[in-house]
């Protein structure tokens, strides 16, 4: 992976840190995408410290807001003419229902709204990277769905395992009409089901429920091997449009295959993100 630029969000902690310090150890160039300068900072010396790789930078933007995911892809086009990897990791669950900066409804923003909007955003520096490849860490609790269009925001009956299931769901056909959308371009779309990881997101749970499961869970680390191989292994170099779990092809919901639903949702997507109004965002002039 030397030479190659590589885009890691939500990767102060978890899936993501483990997928960027697997990176920087195969000699990638790593920016790590995070909200707190000072997590991002330490992250980074940590990454630096363990592997031996200088080439690690950082960037600062809350997934919460478009104008602050519009402003750090700014940032890191500003940075590098090219990418070849962009992994879309950065999530969150929530038991209440609470909204973004935007007005949209906060797990749907973070985790599809966001990813939609700066995968489309670092396009043209993926292109200019090509061959180059995007992995969506979706989870299989997209088998939950289904896509709600008629209550995207979870106004009517919010309940937050529903609301991270619809958002899971969402990358999933993300990626399917991405990975459409890209073909014969150079640059890949893939997205995976990292296993039930312990990870801050599963603190959502009810905590007897959490002591009962957690002998059970698997690490960041080994919840990012299959990123890690979507990222870089030459045996899914040409493969675009796949769902894997365990570093191998598997299948998802019935129900994310559903050409029509995608479509539908990414014509939604366009709309709420091009229909914002950018804020003013933290600034994202942030580099190690």
């Amino acid at each position: 992976m030397e030479g190659r630029v590589c885009v890691v969000t939500g990767a102060t902690n978890g899936i993501g840190k483990e997928t960027a310090l697997g990176l920087a150890r195969l000699g990638a160039t790593v920016v790590i995408v995070a909200r707190n300068v000072e997590r991002a900072a330490l992250t980074a010396n940590e990454i630096e410290r363990e592997t031996g790789n200088k080439n690690v930078e950082m960037v600062i933007a809350d997934f919460a807001s478009l104008g602050a995911v519009r402003a750090a892809a700014g940032e890191i086009a500003r940075r590098h003419p090219a990418l070849h990897v962009l992994v879309n990791n950065a999530g969150r669950a929530s038991k209440k229902r609470t909204v973004s900066t935007d007005g949209f409804e906060m797990t749907f923003a973070v985790n599809h709204l966001a990813p939609f909007l700066f995968t489309r955003e670092l396009l043209p520096l993926l292109r200019a990277g090509a061959p180059s490849r995007i992995v969506n860490v979706a989870s299989a609790g997209e088998r939950n769905g289904p896509m709600r269009f008629d209550d995207l925001q979870s106004e009517r009956n919010y309940r937050g395992f529903n609301a991270y299931a619809m958002s899971k769901l969402a990358n999933v056909l993300f990626t399917y009409e991405l990975a459409s959308r890209l073909e014969g371009t150079g640059v890949t779309a893939n997205c995976l089901h990292p296993g039930t990881v312990a990870t801050d997101l599963l603190r959502q749970i009810p905590k007897l429920l959490f002591a009962l499961i957690s002998p059970f869970l698997l690490t960041p680390a080994k919840g990012a091997e299959t990123v890690v191989f979507l990222a870089a292994s030459p045996s899914v170099e040409g493969v675009s449009g796949g769902y894997f779990q365990k570093c191998r092809a598997a299948r998802s919901s019935r129900r994310s295959y559903d050409v029509e639903t995608r479509k539908q949702l990414w014509n939604v997507s366009e709309a709420m993100v091009d229909g914002h109004v950018a804020t003013s965002p933290p600034s994202t002039n942030q580099m190690k």
